[in-house]
């Protein structure tokens, strides 16, 4: 069932005091463990869990884009993919745009790293999963391009569902190297020039790549403690929104967390407060009728957005029945839509 709570939440300035100092903005991948920390929480939540098939095939999945990740660090020469140079990026800077926008494709290396999934999951995969590795191995270029276009664009045709993981899997790799690389190599080569990303002037999209988040974090350490981050769909960039605005449309008017709770937990007396300290939320929003899940550090210290994400579908299912639409886009499952209705037009800043 769903419960809904009232959930005090601190001001900007509370957050920052108590923190002791000022926020970072942005949390980026740590090449050596994204997908492997996603995989491990996913094999934890599978256990006993309806989606457990599934669960463990995406735990694979993400076992199989870290493997291909770590690859891709020692990567050169013309197969490995590009990166812009320090001018591409001081336009970016100065344009307020994201430095690697997805809206522009990706690089062609990406059907490399397709393949090269495609080939490692072969191996182990069940026997359901064996006619779509096979499928798309056999595809040609256009098709593949076709759909990373679909998921990345949001095309009104919508992108094949039974591939966008696999799909989503490789594009990710991508751009998650691309953002670590293009780190690394700042601070590296140049490290006099500063930091390579930064704010933009959608606070609501990512501010590497452009991409809508999968859900949001709560950090639970550090100058962190207490805030909020956006987490992406595409490049696992995480960058901090303040928690009293919609990450949809930016309204901080009304706002609303629900949660699930389990079956045969005690009713009436105490639901509100078990609600109240849910690991996973979703922030509903009543001005724009959209809502994105939050995961809780401090009440779960293994939360990861994508993996509780998925786990927790049967809370977007409720939602919807309030007529409540999504706004996060998890790659690893879509919802015959391809994407996400993008936000409100509402210029910088919300």
């Amino acid at each position: 069932m769903s419960a809904s709570a009232t959930v005090r939440v601190m001001s900007p300035e509370e957050i920052a005091a108590r923190a002791g100092g000022e926020t970072p903005f942005l949390r980026l991948p740590e090449r050596g463990t994204v997908f492997a920390e996603r995989a491990m929480r996913l094999r934890q939540l599978a256990r006993g869990h309806a989606m457990a098939d599934y669960l463990d095939f995406v735990a694979d999945l993400a076992q199989a884009q870290q493997r291909l990740l770590d690859g891709l660090a020692a990567a050169a020469g013309p197969a490995a993919p590009a990166l812009p140079d320090a001018d591409a990026l001081d336009r970016a800077a100065r344009a307020g745009l994201p430095p690697l926008p997805a809206a522009d494709g990706p690089d062609a290396a990406w059907r490399g790293l397709l393949r090269a999934l495609l080939a490692d999951l072969q191996r182990s995969a069940p026997a359901a999963t064996q006619a779509v590795l096979q499928r798309l191995a056999g595809a040609d270029d256009a098709f593949l391009d076709r759909q990373a276009d679909a998921l990345l664009g949001g095309h009104a045709d919508g992108p094949d569902l039974a591939a966008a993981p696999l799909v989503g899997a490789a594009l990710q790799v991508l751009w998650t190297h691309q953002v670590c690389a293009v780190q690394a190599g700042t601070a590296a080569h140049q490290p006099s020039r500063g930091a390579p990303f930064g704010r933009t002037d959608d606070e609501r999209a990512c501010p590497c790549c452009g991409s809508r988040p999968t859900a949001s974090i709560t950090r639970s350490a550090g100058e962190s403690l207490g805030q909020r981050y956006l987490h992406c769909s595409l490049c696992s960039t995480q960058w901090h929104l303040v928690r009293i605005k919609c990450s949809h449309c930016g309204s901080d008017k009304h706002l609303a967390y629900q949660s699930l709770e389990a079956a045969d937990a005690e009713p009436a007396e105490g639901a509100g407060s078990r609600a109240a300290q849910a690991a996973v939320q979703a922030e509903t929003c009543d001005d724009c009728g959209h809502y994105l899940k939050i995961v809780h550090s401090d009440r779960d210290p293994f939360v990861d957005p994508v993996a509780d994400d998925l786990a927790s579908l049967t809370l977007d299912l409720l939602v919807a029945e309030t007529g409540q639409r999504r706004h996060g886009v998890n790659l690893m499952l879509l919802f015959g839509e391809g994407a996400a209705e993008p936000p409100p037009d509402t210029g910088p800043g919300g």
